[in-house]
């Protein structure tokens, strides 16, 4: 059944081997079960709920990537785009965090409809790869200062605006260790690197009694509170029209970017030889839709799918090993609950460090090119906005090609997104 189902021969790989690289893949992962309700319950969400809604979106998006596109590759909500919907959607722009559920639930149509059009390779073919770079080093940066403040390193400081915290404090000390633990352990190529560290800083609280322990095993809770919660017409308000655009943007790029990515280190997009892109790229859109019913943020392709194809994965048996410990996990709900915001920071921090990476791909001899991803950047977490950023690197993008002369570089989807963006900040307020 599994040869026929994953075609394992074909690939050059066997059921042990694929076993193998599901269960790497998923530590890897993990953090965001942890990580995905801490972020989340911050609008007012029960976390709980969101817990088992990001085991189950997490599962689903697997299954559906292993047996439609019989790819190697782990979904489960974003990281970036959580923060996003938490601390911009909700927190600063003062909506719902069921009118959030619905920008993403729109999102996903709009992104669903996007992939079966073929606009979806076109807005990618069209988006400067400079952009693209800066987006997710930006998300990194914006996703850093929101680790630093919930582990108390970075605090509000009225003649500064930002100030360092009381290092000496228990809070701030730990979150500092784990992000040693997780470095060190990568750098050693230890499985699970991120998982270690959060796991190993919330013993430590338990320990030092500045955190609770509820346990380990139970029946899985309820997602009720947020199963079908999502409020579709309160998304339609104008307000959020620019914060689907956003989701529709930030969800094309990170999702094909990982796609694409993994793919080719799997050696599953060879020139001239027949692939399954366009399976893989309809079951991560369909899979947003799933998980905002669900009631969690955009569910996304994971790039720590690389390890399990360094592990050999080559077949959707590994994506469907990977749903598997997922909805085993709904039965840690305790051990989730018990996990505090300085253990997940170091988390937050260290992949915020390794999406830096990006910066090296943009090309900074080109004024043209570099000022327009700083800004992009640049603005994310000074105005703590991953929308303000896209909205500052598009407009300047075009503005400085228009006078250079090199208007006729520009490709129609960077001005279309460029005149909705201006658009937006002309006639709608935040």
């Amino acid at each position: 059944m599994l040869e026929r189902l994953f075609k394992l021969s074909e690939h050059g790989t066997s059921v042990r081997t694929e076993l193998i690289a599901g269960v790497t893949t998923f530590l890897t992962m993990s953090y965001i079960i942890f990580v995905n309700p801490d972020i989340l319950s911050t609008t007012g969400m029960d976390r709980n709920a969101i817990f088992v809604a990001t085991c189950l979106a997490a599962a689903l998006g697997s299954i559906v990537m292993g047996l439609v596109a019989n790819w190697p590759i782990g979904m489960a909500p974003g990281m970036g785009l959580n923060a996003f919907f938490a601390f911009t959607v909700v927190a600063t722009l003062g909506f719902t965090w069921q009118q959030a559920l619905g920008a993403v639930f729109i999102s996903g149509a709009i992104f669903v409809l996007l992939t079966v059009t073929g606009v979806r390779s076109w807005l990618i073919a069209g988006i400067p790869r400079s952009l693209r770079s800066a987006i997710a080093a930006g998300i990194g940066l914006f996703l850093a200062i929101i680790a630093l403040k919930s582990a108390g390193i970075v605090v509000a400081n009225k003649a500064t605006l930002i100030g360092l915290g009381d290092l000496k404090q228990t809070g701030p000390l730990l979150a500092i260790f784990g992000f040693f633990v997780i470095a060190v352990l990568d750098a050693m190529r230890v499985r699970g690197s991120i998982l270690i560290g959060i796991l190993a800083v919330t013993i430590l609280s338990w320990i030092f009694g500045v955190s609770q322990f509820h346990g380990i095993v139970s029946a899985p809770p309820s997602i009720m509170p947020t199963f079908l919660q999502l409020d579709i017409v309160g998304a339609l308000h104008g307000g959020l029209i620019h914060i689907i655009l956003v989701f529709v943007l930030v969800e094309v790029f990170d999702a094909t970017g990982t796609l694409i990515g993994v793919a080719k280190r799997a050696k599953l997009l060879e020139e001239g030889k027949p692939n399954r892109l366009s399976r893989a790229l309809l079951a991560d859109s369909a899979a947003i839709v799933a998980g905002s019913l669900m009631g969690t943020s955009s569910t996304t392709a994971y790039v720590e799918s690389a390890s399990g194809v360094q592990a050999g994965g080559r077949t959707g048996l590994t994506a469907f090993t990977i749903a598997m410990l997922f909805l085993a996990s709904l039965f840690f709900s305790p051990l989730a609950g018990s996990v505090p915001a300085y253990a997940t920071a170091p988390a937050l921090l260290y992949v915020a460090g390794l999406m830096m990476r990006e910066l090296t791909e943009i090309e900074w001899d080109d004024l043209t090119e570099a000022a327009p991803a700083a800004l992009t950047a640049l603005a994310m977490p000074f105005t703590y906005s991953i929308a303000n950023g896209l909205a500052f690197g598009f407009i300047s993008y075009v503005v400085l090609k228009v006078c250079t002369g090199r208007w006729k570089t520009l490709h129609l989807a960077t001005q279309i997104v460029a005149a909705l963006f201006i658009v937006r900040f002309a006639f709608f307020a935040d």
